[in-house]
């Protein structure tokens, strides 16, 4: 039985492969300039469904305390979380900073040792040195509480899809779901229900974070022997007896990692969360954004990044040490003199960080950035005027003048070729929906400024990932510089951009292509190396040049990894423009924004914070879908 090559219509009339998709493109344009300026959908702040979201949230406010819903399960969920961050805050407040930073100096001597208690001292010094302590503790607090609930309510549900592959199926859609979902889309349904403040930013973290914690865990559950397992049975072990005694011991090591990633995303979220008024160090990186002052965020941004860093050493050393290995007497009592002494010195210093330790660096660093906007303003304004001239407007003009049919139809035929008929069905009910919302106009803007970015993100991800996987050396050096990339929250991002390119819809895109590039280059580094060594041996004996070897096999075989690469910097990009509202993007994060900074356009804040949902569904199934379907080439009929 041979294998033939599914024949195209194209194939089967003599034309070339290309001619039907060109005369697709053709009818296409063909319709664009008969319809331009037609079948639009203007944006209207005023739209009815706007000020229905508004009014439902004003009949909540009035009813919170005496709705039953609010009266006897809301309100009491708000309650029980505020209580726990009230506990967290005032303890670590009663520590004091000697006591708070001997504790965790402790902590981290026991997890990995006195080099990473130097690195835990060191950091938590740095809050009160840049003068943000309280808002150090508090957005500490904040954390441990999110990741408490998270950690609480995701390691169970874990286990059990790690026990039951009809549990994972299920939970996988909500689980991707929430993951594709950009962190401004959980404020709004939040605030409805549960009002603002730190309760609110508490919730809100805790079900950003939760995804990880319940998707690393059922990986590790898993990946259990299954020949411990059948031991263990065969001994007569009951089920709990084997879930205590093998799965989670032999899982261990894997669901540290699923708590070092829950703190990862959990502080990511908290600084975001402070647009519903949760407390810490988001308040002083809104308040520099609001202000256009790089000096006011960037200590902010620094010490959300120090905290970053002591937690993730601490939790990747508990995560690597050997489970059977024992902490020697030098470590316990290096561990017991730093915890003595810091809570031996708690009635002895003051509670705050000494006003006469701190270092003031916002005039230096507010003068650094205008020296930078003075000198290099001609080479960053030509950089940001030839990318608006050459991409954005071009596109924004193409989306906003077509009639949205037009694109729904040529999304639908595009997915349906790329992905499958599934995908496609889901990319055109996802434009049909924001299309009845109300937002298509700043919908098209903002996929306009996605598109850039997310080409720019591949380009550069592509280079830098084939150069790692072709040069171990060159990977060597560029492998800290990604740790730190995807270590640090989207929001410190902004930071450079802001003070590169000032306030426009150019500084969301500069900082979405950075904090979108780390994982693109690590998944496209990952997938060349795994290109089996014979064939690229075969087809370098074969006579193929570097460049042959590179575009004929290693790319094609790559395909898969590619894709997901791609579909990584899409979703990541998505979000990051939307977090880009506050720096001038505009759209649809513009209007996520001012929903919740004036409440008369809270319904429009909310519709955009959907709509935003919406987009990344559609752009993450045609991706996901055409990592899952097979390459043109290998379609074949037997």
């Amino acid at each position: 039985m041979s294998s033939t090559a599914v024949p195209t219509p194209s194939t089967r009339l003599g034309l070339p492969k290309w001619a039907a998709p060109a005369g697709v493109a053709l009818l296409f344009v063909v319709a664009y300039l008969v319809f331009q300026g037609t079948g639009t959908l203007p944006h209207d702040k005023e739209a009815p469904q706007f000020l229905a979201v508004t009014e439902l949230r004003e009949w909540i406010d009035d009813h919170r305390n005496d709705n039953p819903l609010f009266l006897y399960f809301l309100n009491y969920i708000r309650l029980f979380v505020g209580l726990l961050y009230g506990v967290f805050q005032t303890t670590l407040y009663a520590l004091g900073w000697p006591g708070i930073t001997g504790v965790m100096g402790a902590l981290a001597w026991l997890a990995g040792g006195w080099r990473i208690a130097l690195v835990a001292v060191a950091g938590v010094s740095a809050f009160g040195v840049l003068g943000l302590w309280e808002s150090s503790v508090d957005t500490l607090a904040l954390v441990a509480v999110a990741v408490l609930l998270s950690l609480a309510i995701g390691v169970p549900i874990g286990v059990w899809a790690g026990l039951s592959a009809r549990v994972r199926r299920a939970i996988t859609p909500v689980l991707d779901v929430m993951q594709i979902m950009p962190t401004f889309a959980y404020l709004a349904p939040l605030a409805l229900f549960f009002h603002i403040g730190a309760p609110a930013g508490a919730i809100a973290t805790m079900i950003y974070s939760i995804p990880p914690a319940i998707r690393i865990t059922a990986l590790a559950i898993s990946g259990v022997s299954p020949t411990a397992v059948e031991a263990s049975t065969s001994l007569g072990a009951t089920r709990a007896q084997t879930l205590f005694k093998v799965y989670l011991p032999l899982a261990r090591s894997t669901m540290a990692l699923a708590v070092n990633q829950t703190v990862m995303m959990a502080l990511s979220m908290v600084v975001i969360a402070n647009l519903i008024s949760a407390p810490g160090l988001g308040g002083d990186i809104i308040r520099g954004l609001s202000r256009a002052q790089v000096g006011i965020m960037l200590p902010a941004g620094v010490a959300v990044v120090i905290m970053a860093v002591v937690l993730d050493r601490m939790l990747m050393a508990v995560a690597r040490r050997d489970p059977h290995a024992r902490i020697g007497r030098a470590g316990l009592a290096g561990a017991g003199v730093l915890a003595a002494a810091g809570l031996a010195l708690i009635p002895v210093l003051p509670a705050t960080w000494p006003e006469n330790l701190t270092v003031n660096v916002v005039s230096e660093v507010n003068d650094i950035v205008r020296w930078a906007e003075t000198n290099w303003f001609g080479v960053t304004t030509w950089i940001k005027d030839v990318t608006s001239a050459v991409l954005l407007n071009p596109l924004e003009s193409l989306l906003t003048s077509a009639p949205w049919w037009l694109i729904a139809l040529a999304v639908l035929l595009v997915a349906w070729r790329v992905s499958g008929a599934g995908p496609a069905l889901t990319a055109l009910g996802c434009l049909l929906a924001i299309a009845l919302l109300g937002v298509w106009e700043h919908a098209m803007q903002t996929m306009t400024t996605v598109a850039v970015a997310v080409l720019v993100t591949l380009l550069i991800g592509l280079v830098l990932g084939v150069a790692a996987a072709r040069s171990p050396r060159y990977s060597a050096v560029q492998r800290p510089v990604l740790d730190a990339a995807q270590t640090m929250p989207a929001f410190v991002y902004l930071l450079p951009a802001l003070a590169l390119f000032e306030t426009t819809r150019f500084t969301a895109i500069f900082a979405s292509i950075i904090y979108a590039v780390p994982p693109v280059v690590r998944l496209v580094e990952d997938g060349i190396k795994a290109v089996p060594p014979t064939v690229v041996e075969a087809a370098a004996s074969a006579g193929s040049t570097s460049a042959q070897l590179l575009w004929k096999v290693q790319l094609p075989m790559a395909r898969r990894a590619i894709l997901l690469a791609a579909n990584q910097g899409i979703v990541m990009t998505l979000a990051m423009v939307v977090v880009g509202g506050l720096v001038g993007a505009g759209a649809l994060g513009y209007d996520v924004v001012v929903g919740f900074s004036q409440r008369s356009d809270f319904g429009m804040g909310f519709v955009a914070g959907v709509a935003t949902v919406l987009l990344g569904v559609m752009l993450d199934r045609i991706t996901q879908g055409a990592d899952r379907r097979p390459s043109p080439r290998k379609r074949k009929l037997t």
